[in-house]
């Protein structure tokens, strides 16, 4: 994966490059936002200079994500139209109580908060236990999701499926790179297809296979099996809100629902 270094700074430039990304037409945006074709045109080739309601109008059916329409807005010449605000701030309060109930409601199963990077930003004692082994420098802040769970260091060498489990992974970092370019993220990618045992693309699965893609880890005698899920907050206006993603890993059988149950006990008991 590689980004496009030189990216358009001008409005217009910018929208034309999120419709080719989108592999859409002139005119299929025209039609999808009630504007002409011509005055699309003009406005990706600088000839006409977009309203603020324009450019969030077109970003809007575009799925612009909230941080590059802020980007869209400042190169038209408008103020950036959505906050960024930390989690820490007063008024984000009702998001940390909300994050907070989700993962203790969650529990003994692991469930994390990840931002744009998949950094880990917040996390239960399910995760706990499933990384209780891990090199400490890949559990240190900023910790890292894909590097926790590919590193060598990590889960990897503890993960029976790893072919098949990075392989996925990998795809949805670069679909997410597809619809939103991120240098960080880009390296990121080929960092993580460099380490050993990692694969960017698997086969086609089996019927079986098909319907649910599972994770087992071995942790000393005991094996997870497990399958996940993954969560956004769908009405965000913030763009940190925006950029939040939960991921809830539910059991995939009685053997494993058991052994994380026994193993948050254990740390809850020590803790």
């Amino acid at each position: 994966m590689t980004v496009i270094a030189g990216a358009p700074s001008t409005a217009g430039a910018l929208l034309r490059e999120w419709r080719q990304r989108r592999r859409l037409s002139q005119l299929d945006v025209a039609s999808r936002s009630a504007v002409s074709a011509r005055h699309l045109s003009f406005i990706e080739t600088g000839r006409a200079r977009p309203s603020r309601e324009m450019v969030l109008h077109l970003a809007q059916r575009l799925e612009v994500p909230l941080r590059e329409r802020n980007r869209l807005l400042l190169a038209a010449g408008y103020a950036p139209g959505f906050g960024e605000r930390s989690l820490e701030e007063k008024d984000m309060s009702p998001v940390r109580e909300a994050i907070e109930r989700l993962l203790r409601a969650h529990e003994p199963y692991p469930a994390l908060v990840v931002d744009r990077h998949w950094n880990i930003v917040a996390s239960n004692r399910g995760v706990a236990f499933v990384v209780r082994n891990v090199a400490p420098e890949l559990l240190a802040a900023p910790a890292n999701v894909y590097r926790i769970a590919l590193h060598p260091d990590g889960l990897a060498p503890r993960i029976r499926n790893l072919g098949e489990w990075s392989a996925h992974m990998l795809t949805r970092l670069r679909r997410e790179l597809e619809i939103a370019p991120d240098p960080e993220l880009d390296a990121l990618y080929e960092e993580l297809a460099a380490y050993p045992g990692v694969q960017t693309s698997s086969e086609q699965p089996s019927e079986a296979e098909a319907i649910l893609l599972t994770h087992t880890i071995e942790l000393d005698d005991v094996r997870l099996t497990m399958f996940s899920t993954v969560t956004t907050f769908g009405t965000a206006r913030d763009v940190t809100l925006a950029e939040l993603a939960i991921e809830s890993f539910f059991p995939a059988n009685a053997e494993t629902a058991a052994a994380l149950s026994a193993g948050v006990r254990e740390l809850a008991s020590a803790g």
